[in-house]
Parts: C-alpha cells; structure tokens; sequence
C-alpha cells in the first residue's frame, strides 16, 4: 500500500532496501538510523513515519556508491524516479555533504545526520560488552564514549553535535539513540 503523503510506505520501503543493500550490517545500521531519526520524531513533535522513512531509506546506493565523494547521488536518483517526498530526499542527500555543494540547514536534516552517525557509536559501545548486547549498555557508556575520540573514529563527533541544532544536548541526544535501538535490539542481532 503506498503512502500518498510520503510516496512510498513503510513496508515498500524496507523491499527497496532489501533490493539495494545485501551487507547484513549496512540493513541493520538502516534499521537503526530509522528507530533513532522515529525517537528523534517523536521528541520533537515531528512526523515520525517522515523521519523514519528517512532512516532506512539514506544509505540505498552504499553498496554501490561507496566513495563518500558520490554517496547519495544514486538513492537520491532512485528515490526521485519513486516519487518520494523531496524533503526525505534533501535530508538524505545532505547526510552526505561532502558530495553536494550546498550544506545542511533544516532540522529534518542535521537530525538524519546525527542520528545515523549516532547509531555506530551505540552499536560499537555494545560491541565492547562481555555480552555484545545493547540492553546491558547504560547510556552513561555512550556518553563517556562519545567523550573518547579513538574510540569508534567512524562515528564523526562533528557530525553527532548537530543534535545541539535541535537544541538537544549531547547526553540526551546519547540516550535517546540508545533507548531507540534498544527498542529493537532483536532486529539488530545485539
């Protein structure tokens, strides 16, 4: 069933990233970036079926475009052809400014870039768990690893304090993140 507010619905969008993206991680990370930027939503009196389409929808072309330098260009072109809403297709284009000319300015789109960049740091901190789940993570791991910048270097700082443009402090934005991909540690194999 397609969403006449967004172009593509939910379940619509999980079979196009199943399409696109084979790397069981890459979909996981997807899955992530969808309960954050949803959590994020919903703490912002934002639409969280928009926000959450954006999640898993951003990385579609990573299997394809990996150099950061043309990453987004291929979901971008994918998502057009859709018909999806153009302001998912901005936010997801702009999570990777480094292949655009032109930078992030709303909220939709600092929170799409935080929030995936977020969601490394959480799962890398589980990762260091005796038990590799993210249930025993206490969000006091995740800020005290946010604070250790050779810790998961992946994971931009830069790029996670753009919570602050959603007037969000970084301990909260830290819980937030791992409260939402605890809601569905199961999905993410943590």
């Amino acid at each position: 069933m397609m969403s006449a507010t967004f172009g593509i619905s939910r379940d619509e969008a999980m079979a196009l990233l199943l399409e696109q993206v084979s790397n069981p991680n890459m979909i996981k990370h997807c899955l992530a970036t969808e309960a954050v930027l949803k959590s994020l939503a919903l703490h912002l009196g934002e639409d969280q079926e928009k926000w959450g389409l954006a999640g898993l929808l951003h990385d579609l072309d990573v299997e394809t475009h990996q150099d950061l330098a043309v990453h987004t260009h291929g979901t971008v072109q994918i998502l057009k052809e859709k018909g999806v809403d153009g302001e998912i297709i901005d936010a997801i284009r702009l999570h990777n400014e480094e292949a655009h000319s032109d930078k992030r300015s709303s909220l939709f789109q600092h929170a799409l870039a935080a929030g995936e960049t977020i969601t490394g740091l959480v799962t890398a901190t589980a990762l260091v768990y005796p038990d590799q789940k993210i249930a025993s993570v206490k969000p006091k791991s995740v800020r005290k690893r946010f604070k250790e910048q050779a810790f998961a270097r992946g994971a931009n700082r830069e790029i996670i304090r753009e919570c602050e443009k959603l007037d969000m402090e970084i301990n909260e934005f830290c819980d937030l993140a791992l409260a939402a991909m605890q809601s569905i540690a199961k999905e993410l194999g943590l």
